[in-house]
């Protein structure tokens, strides 16, 4: 399999899609921020400073994707039917854990609109808790399922942690 991006000489170019069938695609990517017990609590109790941590980073993934064509060169604009993304609190990291999920009926895929969306969704967690936390970390960003175009249906294998469990 070759890049898609590179035309015959190597050159970056925008796929062309006109030919491709119009069909429904979902994609759910992922994401983790990782924080110290302070910043935790200043999440969970919605006492940051800058507001309620985990609302706005859900606005702002919505947001994100909305963006995606305008951040990634090389990436087609989507008609999006649906962005969901949803954060939640993970105490035993601590942290947050960000799933969105992009859906279109389109020509072309909605993956990077999905990861994206986690992205910056990530980037605004960071954003409301760098002041209790400068070392708060952005980790695990992944798509975790896709459906839909010439390809269909695509999912990630389940993630496991050192100790040999499955990671959610």
């Amino acid at each position: 399999m070759s890049l898609t991006h590179l035309d015959a000489e190597g050159r970056a170019r925008m796929v062309d899609v006109g030919e491709k069938p119009i069909t429904r695609r979902v994609a759910m990517a992922e994401g983790e921020v990782h924080m110290s017990e302070a910043a935790f609590a200043l999440v969970r109790d919605a006492t940051a400073t800058k507001g309620d941590v985990i609302a706005v980073a859900e606005i702002a993934g919505v947001m994100g994707a909305k963006r995606t064509a305008d951040l990634i060169p090389l990436c087609h604009p989507v008609p999006l039917d649906r962005v969901s993304v949803a954060a939640e609190l993970v105490p035993e990291w601590p942290g947050v854990r960000i799933v969105a999920t992009a859906t279109a009926t389109a020509r072309t895929g909605i993956e990077m609109e999905a990861l994206v969306a986690v992205s910056v969704a990530a980037l605004t967690v960071y954003d409301m808790v760098k002041a209790a936390d400068r070392g708060a970390r952005i980790e695990g960003i992944r798509l975790l399922e896709k459906s839909g175009g010439q390809r269909g249906n695509w999912q990630a294998p389940e993630r496991q942690d050192p100790n040999g469990g499955r990671i959610a």
